[in-house]
């Protein structure tokens, strides 16, 4: 058995067996890729004017979204940009709210029971199938791995022995058969589509595990170890005198050393520490350049301060995944071959599945004759 003999057995097998995930995986990306744009669009209070005076502090923030949900606890708060709301996440007894703020006149512009948003549905079905998640990340990870492996085997099985079959190796024939035309849209389609499907699924991989992070981290800056960079500083809680006034000083403390940034993610206090991390974004909703600062929950000290420039090449990248994964790191053209290349990679199990299928019924058909 030569080597494209033995790709085409694995890819069928393997194709068979995550294909169903592949598809739902796809087709639930495809979805989420234009998410900020279609919220833009339908949810009128996450735009608001822009006026020149200094923003309500996040101390006064969390009180006015605690009156909404006084049962809940703050998750974080986040300055979007100077003309979107301040959205401050609530979570407790299982159950996930946002409330929008405008951050001039602290007006609330709306709450969202995120269990009933049609995104985050969408998310959760993305990443974990609407299963628990320790299953559901465990099903979607294993597909994709081996969604990596079909795109490297389907390679394989499409490459043209000879220079002179390339040009048809790359064209849909459409006025062939039904068959034919099934197969070339399963080949050609999926070949223009694997690098970009590539990078979208392992970027996706090392989204969901540490392990994969760290994996890229180290081979990205050739073994050399920067442990410094994801360590919390170690400080011990204790009373706390006024917690109100250290977030809000952090908060400034944060503007001030990253003066122009657009984006603010405060993240609360954990329980059993006393640090407060607050990371801020350069340009809202995109994450691929930012600085982190580490406070003393206790007294409001910077205790660490990573700035981007300081960063690791791996690191980086890493921080990359996301705006890569969704194509926005280059903008709406990259959302929008992001979109073209899941599409084509719902497709693929369909494709696939009715070549073997058709495969299959000849196959029947042969045996029967020679019965």
């Amino acid at each position: 058995m030569n080597f494209k003999k033995i790709a085409r057995l694995v890819h069928r097998w393997l194709g068979l067996t995550s294909g169903l995930v592949v598809f739902i995986v796809s087709v639930t990306g495809c979805l989420y890729v234009f998410q900020d744009e279609i919220k833009d669009a339908t949810e009128p209070w996450r735009k608001i004017e822009v006026q020149h005076k200094p923003v309500i502090l996040p101390s006064r923030l969390s009180q006015i979204a605690q009156k909404v949900h006084p049962d809940l606890q703050i998750g974080r708060i986040v300055y979007v940009s100077k003309d979107r709301a301040a959205i401050i996440f609530l979570v407790g007894k299982g159950q996930f709210y946002t409330v929008h703020i405008n951050p001039y006149t602290g007006v609330v512009l709306h709450d969202q029971n995120l269990r009933k948003d049609f995104f985050t549905i969408v998310q959760f079905i993305h990443i974990y199938l609407l299963l628990p998640a320790p299953i559901g990340k465990m099903v979607v990870g294993v597909s994709v791995f081996i969604f990596l492996a079909l795109l490297m085997t389907g390679v394989c099985i499409w490459w043209p022995k000879r220079k002179t079959q390339i040009k048809r190796a790359l064209t849909i024939r459409l006025n062939g058969k039904w068959r034919r035309v099934n197969y070339d849209l399963h080949s050609v389609l999926g070949i223009y589509a694997c690098v970009i499907a590539f990078i979208v699924a392992f970027t996706g991989l090392s989204i969901s595990y540490d392990w994969l992070k760290k994996g890229v981290n180290q081979a990205v800056n050739l073994g050399s170890q920067y442990a410094s960079e994801e360590k919390v500083p170690a400080v011990k809680a204790v009373s706390l005198s006024d917690a109100s006034k250290l977030l809000d000083h952090s908060f400034l403390e944060s503007v001030k050393r990253s003066p122009g940034s657009d984006m603010f993610l405060i993240a609360p206090v954990p329980k059993g520490s006393a640090v407060l991390h607050i990371t801020v974004y350069e340009k809202a909703l995109f994450y691929y350049r930012s600085d982190r600062y580490y406070f003393d929950a206790n007294n409001g000290a910077l205790v660490k301060e990573l700035a981007h420039r300081d960063k690791s090449n791996g690191l980086k990248l890493n921080e990359m995944s996301y705006d890569l994964h969704t194509g926005q790191i280059l903008g709406t053209t990259g959302k929008i071959i992001a979109f073209m290349s899941s599409l084509v990679c719902a497709t693929l199990p369909v494709t696939g599945f009715l070549f073997w299928r058709g495969k299959r019924r000849d196959k029947r058909k042969a045996l029967a004759k020679t019965i």
